[in-house]
């Protein structure tokens, strides 16, 4: 089952492309679908990967975590 988070911030593709190689750069992490639109990411990631290490991976590409 795919994991989602909001993320603030996205504006454009270019935006969608930075998350979504954010997040692929995380060791195990997969399937990693970014939608401008809604402003979420969905994203197959294993169980030594915590969120923490995701919301870091996203706010160092220039982006935040929502609620």
């Amino acid at each position: 089952m795919a994991t989602k988070i909001k993320v603030n911030g996205m504006t454009c593709g270019h935006c969608v492309q930075h998350v979504t190689k954010a997040l692929q750069e995380l060791p195990g992490v997969k399937n990693v679908k970014v939608d401008l639109k809604s402003g979420e990411a969905a994203f197959d990631k294993p169980d030594t990967v915590t969120m923490d290490q995701v919301a870091k991976a996203v706010e160092k590409a220039g982006y935040q975590v929502g609620k």
